[in-house]
């Protein structure tokens, strides 16, 4: 059967990977083998393929096929993340677009909308996975907000709840007035923003005299309630004890003394706004002033102001500095840029909010954490990312995990009419014990905020195997812990922390072995891929475009772990022509007739040497795993394919044009073509199942497929050989620069004398001939005259031209260019070997190697001078 002339992606994916599927191939359960084991970040359930999950899922199945071949039970479990903010802000907006308002709708009401949304678009990112080539166990997909995902979540509130952890009271948030929400540090982003400092004058009461304030908040001067001064700064002695003049409100606030001002900032006078600053709440709570909150929760201004009720707080920033102005109190305006906060998800700014939240105390929780980290127990990759991870864990703040939303996993609290309360599993539950602890029962509600997200997603590792119900079961004693995590640096905090503080909670164990961290996709100039900026490529039209296969590699050759990936659609091309490459070496080989008979000796010399090279990259692709240097794992597959297998064995073994070739060398062939896709088939999953289960390979059976062949292990190799062949592949580059640079056609063989050294080259005699077209091979113990001179390795190499040919004056800037170059590289090495501290304290095969590289540069140096001489 006739192999097509150009590969269809395509096809090959659409139909391997219902095969893969209806076959089981993906799926796993507990069994005698080693586990693998990933848990898939959770994408957001609102969420579309973009370039981040492309690059993140496409290394978590690179690792996971690549464990399936090596014999080990792998296991990537599927699944999505409910996004409370997101997914609420998403169904908000769906019904505004059919006119209807949230506040129009009960609680139940809204969630059955959430939920019918969540049916029509939730599973749109996982089947865009499965174009992708995800090898997940798709019967295992969860959700965070599956029943008993959901009683996982509110079992470890109350768990943590009964342990001392979370505690409710009033402090102060970050609150996001789009969202309507608390939100964690964490959840906040801090962007530099232009702005203007207005100076403010402040009447000293009984006095015609007033102090100036600089803020950038003019629109919080009617929450103030004191104005505070350095007590060591002599400019403002005479403030002491005074009370001044709020503007515009005409409230009188005392003049507070206190170190915390900084006397070189603005004008050394602080105006202190409890309610709207954190730093502010705690000079009031340290000076016992009132607090006035002057802001609604969607960030207009409330009664409290007295002016301006109802306006937006930016445009009545704008009015309250007009109004200033027009009582003559702005001194002056100045440009101001500082560092604003704004909520991660909705991007609105920030608000400083005093508000009645539920917390979890952090810092016992983050010890055994952060010991995890430290003692190797969990390992990060890159290592670059443990000192933020450590800063991080040793400065933790208390987590405000409640949010003022309907969509999500409700708090197991229970109030009752006098507003006191309990926590508990159930309404029943919170009856009894309100009534154990003698409390009226009259009244009862739940508690309407939920978690936030991370709480739930911070137990996913457990979660997903039902780990935290139920962990005797045989899912969970397997499966956990994880081995590999594979997510962004963003999210290091979110969620990674989180994940490691729930997992030693619950099982004193770590929830995976190893964390590899992505770095960001960027385009080729720099700039973060966004839907905004434009310049963000569809991922499903480039698998369309390049083929699944081409955008995976294409993704994967320069991402190394942590750092940023500069994206060009150029990579995409680069892997769709590997593709092809690697297609049609396949059309080659299958195109050969063949005839009974053994190697000759070019072939078996061949087959020796690729052997040998196949085992050394095994070795050095294990290296690159072990190391998680994927991308470099990716590329020393991708120079052995195409350089080694395809440039160079196939050319040396294929027959002579419309000769056949011997069966002893084809099967040989056909033995390295399968050794090489189990290589590569991690990468490329589809073009290497397809060419598997080609005819030229044999009648295969249902579940003989290249998914579950064995992954090649390294074997040992013999240096000399790969050495050796080096020095062949350059003689014979050599000469076909020599041809090129002298117009003559490939067609016209050569005459070449080698100046023998150390090599052997009799064996290698045939190879030399037939890929460097040579005419007559000779071995000469002496300089060759009116010859074109090269070295290769040690050996020096001679092509007679004839006399028109040789152009001597260029050959002689040639020797020099290249003399140039190696003295300047002997230099370079001779003063490495010269710094004693080196020597002393460099590994001894490192200044070995140096030496050599000083051995062979210097015999080149003496190679070449001999034949500038013999030039005349």
């Amino acid at each position: 059967m006739s192999i097509a002339k150009t590969y269809n992606p395509k096809e090959a994916e659409e139909k391997w990977y219902s095969y893969w599927m209806e076959n089981g191939f993906f799926r796993s359960v507990p069994d005698e083998r080693e586990p693998y084991t990933i848990v898939m970040p959770p994408p957001n359930v609102t969420g579309v393929l973009h370039m981040g999950h492309m690059l993140n899922n496409t290394i978590q199945d690179v690792l996971i096929r690549r464990a399936r071949m090596q014999g080990k039970n792998a296991c990537w479990v599927p699944g999505t993340d409910h996004a409370s903010i997101a997914t609420e802000a998403k169904v908000v907006a769906m019904l505004k677009e059919k006119g209807i308002d949230k506040k129009s709708l009960t609680r139940d009401e809204f969630l059955k909308h959430a939920w019918e949304w969540k049916e029509k678009y939730g599973g749109i990112i996982l089947k865009q996975l499965e174009k992708l080539g995800a090898s997940c166990d798709w019967e295992r997909t969860k959700f965070t907000m599956d029943p008993d995902l959901s009683e996982a979540v509110i079992d470890t509130f109350i768990k943590l709840y009964k342990e001392g952890y979370i505690y409710r009271g009033v402090r102060m948030v970050n609150w996001d007035p789009q969202g309507k929400t608390a939100l964690s540090d964490e959840e906040v982003i801090r962007k530099e923003v232009n702005q203007k400092l207005y100076y403010v004058r402040y009447k000293i009461k009984d006095s015609d005299k007033y102090i100036i304030i600089a803020t950038t908040r003019p629109e919080t001067i009617m929450a103030d309630t004191a104005i505070c001064i350095n007590p060591n700064d002599e400019r403002y002695t005479y403030l002491k004890g005074k009370t001044v003049i709020v503007p515009l409100v005409n409230r009188e606030i005392p003049v507070i003394e206190d170190e915390y001002v900084e006397m070189e900032f603005g004008t050394g006078c602080l105006k202190v706004t409890p309610a709207h600053d954190l730093n502010d709440y705690e000079l009031g709570i340290k000076h016992n002033l009132p607090v006035i909150d002057i802001l609604n929760d969607d960030g207009t201004l409330n009664e409290n102001a007295q002016i301006l009720v109802g306006e937006d707080r930016f445009i009545a920033r704008k009015k309250v500095a007009k109004l200033l102005e027009e009582a003559g109190q702005i001194e002056k305006i100045e440009d101001y840029k500082s560092q604003v906060g704004f909520s991660e998800r909705t991007d609105a700014v920030i608000e400083p909010k005093l508000s009645m939240q539920w917390f979890c105390k952090m810092e016992e929780l983050a010890k055994p954490a952060l010991k995890y980290v430290e003692d190797g127990t969990i390992k990060f990759i890159p290592e670059k990312f443990f000192a933020s991870y450590k800063h991080w864990m040793e400065n933790v703040k208390d987590w405000c995990i409640s949010r003022q939303l309907w969509w999500g996993h409700r708090i197991p609290a229970w109030y009752n009419d006098k507003n006191e309360w309990v926590v508990a599993k159930t309404e029943e539950e919170a009856r009894k014990e309100f009534e154990a602890q003698g409390k009226s029962v009259s009244g009862i509600r739940q508690d309407e905020d939920v978690l936030d997200t991370w709480f739930s997603s911070g137990l996913w590792p457990m979660s997903v195997f039902d780990g935290v119900r139920n962990p005797d079961n045989e899912d969970f004693k397997y499966y956990y812990p994880t081995n590999d995590l594979v997510t962004a640096p963003e999210i290091l905090f979110f969620w990674v922390a989180r994940m490691i503080i729930m997992g030693h909670d619950y099982t004193k164990k770590p929830p995976f072995r190893n964390v590899y961290l992505t770095g960001i996709v960027r385009d080729k100039l720099g700039r973060k891929m966004s839907k905004s900026l434009g310049n963000s490529p569809d991922p499903i039209e480039l698998m369309e475009q390049y083929g699944t296969d081409g955008v995976r590699v294409g993704m994967l050759l320069s991402s190394p772990a942590g750092n940023d990936l500069m994206f060009d659609v150029s990579y995409c091309e680069q892997g769709r022509n590997f593709a092809n490459k690697i297609w049609n070496a396949f059309r080659l080989v299958k195109g050969w007739e063949v005839k009974e008979a053994s190697a000759t000796t070019t072939q078996k010399t061949a087959a020796v040497w690729f052997q040998n090279r196949f085992n050394q990259a095994v070795a050095e692709i294990d290296e690159h795993f072990a190391n998680y240097r994927l991308s470099d794992a990716l590329m020393a597959t991708y120079k052995l394919i195409w350089d080694d297998f395809c440039s160079w064995y196939l050319e040396l073994v294929k027959p002579a044009y419309q000769t056949p070739i011997e069966s002893e060398t084809l099967e040989t062939v056909k033995n390295f073509f399968q050794k090489v896709l189990t290589l590569v088939h991690p990468f490329m999953p589809f073009i290497t199942e397809e060419l598997w289960h080609d005819e030229l390979f044999g009648t295969r059976d249902a579940k003989d497929c290249i998914i579950v062949a064995p992954y090649p292990k390294a074997e040992g190799f013999d240096e000399q050989i790969i050495k050796e062949f080096s020095t062949v592949q350059q003689i014979i580059s050599e000469v076909r620069n020599i041809r090129n640079s002298k117009g003559i056609s490939p067609k016209v063989a050569l005459p070449l004398a080698i100046n023998n050294t150390d090599i052997d080259f009799a064996k290698y005699q045939e190879s030399i001939i037939k890929l460097a077209n040579i005419s007559e091979l000779t071995f000469v113990g002496e300089k060759v005259a009116g010859a074109i001179s090269f070295i290769a390795g040690k050996t020096e190499c001679f092509v007679k031209l004839a006399s028109d040919n040789i152009d001597v004056e260029a050959e002689r800037e040639r020797i020099n260019k290249e003399l140039e170059y190696l003295k300047g590289f002997l230099t370079s090495v001779e003063k490495k070997l010269s710094n004693e501290k080196f020597v002393q304290n460099a590994k001894p095969e490192i200044v070995q190697n140096e030496r050599n590289k000083k051995a062979d540069a210097e015999a080149k140096i003496k190679i070449l001078e001999e034949s500038l001489a013999n030039l005349g």
